[in-house]
């Protein structure tokens, strides 16, 4: 879907913030940080621990969105003298500013993940940290866990270290400048290089089966103070970036692995059953699926800009359920060991900033690398991650999705009555009178019932807006 913007009016947009601000505290939603953790965030950013290493010689730069400043990731790429590629990957080492057990620490655990509203973040760590010292903004100085890859010619990874080293990014680039500077032949080697090597590391996942899929997102922007709602279809620059991302997090579960203790983000195998209703959803999307082609194979063949294929993604998203984290110590194999979806082994370690359990995933891949043991802290930690984890991905996901009803009943506000072109994204499987339809302007997915025919999966039809009250009704459409 082509990326589209519609602005609210003042009024709407007071009545949105109103809503969001009780949203927040239906969710419970963390506040304030602690004076006690804003001392001691304070006092890490005067003396955090020091990195045995200097690295600041590396030209890092970053990907993000324009507005991010709690930057997790710095990356460096280049060709190896005798073939191949290395990468340096930094990461954001917020170990070197949380004191085990202390307030800072404590929040963390409180808080779990990084919250995003349409007013607002709300951070794992105090700003002055996430947004600030511990962030690898362009130009700062400061500690990281330098992640080297050696790739060979296919882009396989023949040896991995990571260590703590002093950083210092160059420039911060977002996703759309990147995709440009890649297709006008104008972002130097290190863009080259980084739709090359990610080319190679998708070819490497289509043969061990693994599925990235490009479903078109629907996000909420702002813009002149005012909020939004857009589609946007990922870029291949997108791709290209979260393969480095992968390959680290792929690296980090066979080091852990390889040393006994760790612990894997996981993802089981989907049901037969949820096989066969995708391939009736393909069917009825008109969309080929061959009986001899496997699923990843048909996924990469799709087309996001596509009505029907988009539909059909958004339908794949439900073979992506179930994931959960799994800890192993003393050596044990753990069970499950692989992420469905990277037909492989796979832990989170990329993005400490915003999430609680890559602070531990980096500290025992520093250790494992080291062939020390891990920190007692870490080890001692593990075992009630997995729950605290899956709380606060509950919390986020739940965040999320109010924040996104609560825009688009904003924006159809006072249209109560008016007929809209939409494509019917996915139909309930037992009541196929219930559906989901994403409209083509403005960018609002929404429920839609119809009085008698069944839903037509995948195709477009005209649908009537009968409900749009943010904070007291989402947004409901009838079959026209």
């Amino acid at each position: 879907m082509p990326r589209r913007h519609m602005h609210m009016a003042g009024a709407d947009g007071a009545a949105l913030r109103a809503a969001l601000r009780e949203l927040r505290t239906k969710l419970d939603v963390p506040g304030e940080f602690p004076p006690e953790v804003l001392a001691e965030a304070e006092q890490a950013v005067r003396a955090p621990r020091p990195p045995d290493a200097d690295a600041t010689d590396l030209p890092l730069f970053t990907i993000d969105p324009p507005p991010s400043r709690d930057l997790d990731q710095a990356m460096h790429l280049e060709r190896r003298p005798g073939g191949g590629y290395r990468v340096h990957y930094a990461i954001a080492d917020v170990a070197a500013f949380v004191t085990p057990g202390g307030a800072l620490d404590a929040e963390a655990h409180r808080r779990v993940s990084t919250l995003y509203f349409p007013d607002g973040r709300v951070p794992l760590h105090p700003p002055l940290l996430s947004e600030g010292a511990a962030s690898l903004l362009p130009g700062q100085t400061c500690p990281a866990l330098l992640w080297r890859l050696d790739l060979d010619s296919t882009g396989r990874v023949e040896t991995t270290d990571v260590r703590r080293a002093l950083v210092r990014s160059r420039a911060k680039l977002d996703y759309d400048g990147v995709q440009h500077a890649i297709d006008s032949g104008t972002g130097g080697e290190a863009l080259a290089l980084l739709a090359e090597i990610g080319r190679l590391r998708e070819a490497l996942e289509q043969q061990r089966g693994g599925i990235s899929l490009n479903v078109p997102e629907q996000e909420v922007v702002v813009q002149d103070g005012s909020y939004a709602l857009a589609y946007r279809a990922p870029l291949p620059a997108d791709g290209w970036n979260a393969q480095i991302s992968l390959m680290t997090g792929m690296a980090a579960a066979e080091l852990m692995l390889a040393a006994g203790t760790g612990i894997l983000r996981t993802l089981p195998t989907a049901p037969d059953g949820a096989v066969g209703r995708l391939r009736r959803a393909a069917k009825a999307l008109r969309t080929d699926w061959p009986h001899h082609m496997p699923y990843a194979e048909l996924v990469r063949s799709l087309d996001p800009h596509d009505p029907a294929h988009a539909a059909f993604l958004q339908e794949c998203t439900t073979l992506l359920r179930g994931a959960g984290y799994t800890v192993f110590t003393g050596g044990h194999v753990p069970d499950p060991v692989l992420h469905a979806a990277v037909a492989a082994p796979y832990a989170h370690c990329t993005a400490p900033l915003r999430r609680l359990v890559d602070r531990y995933a980096g500290e025992l891949c520093v250790a494992a690398v080291a062939g020390a043991e891990p920190p007692a802290w870490a080890v001692a930690g593990l075992a009630p991650l997995p729950q605290q984890m899956a709380e606060g991905v509950r919390l986020a996901n739940t965040a999320e999705r109010e924040c996104v009803d609560l825009v688009e009943a904003a924006v159809l506000q006072g249209r109560i009555g008016e007929t809209f072109d939409a494509t019917v994204i996915d139909i309930k499987e037992h009541e196929p009178l219930v559906g989901t339809v994403q409209l083509e302007e403005p960018a609002v997915v929404g429920r839609v019932e119809s009085s008698s025919a069944r839903l037509p999966l995948g195709d477009r039809i005209r649908v009537r807006l009968t409900q749009a009250d943010p904070g007291r009704a989402k947004v409901l459409f009838a079959a026209v």
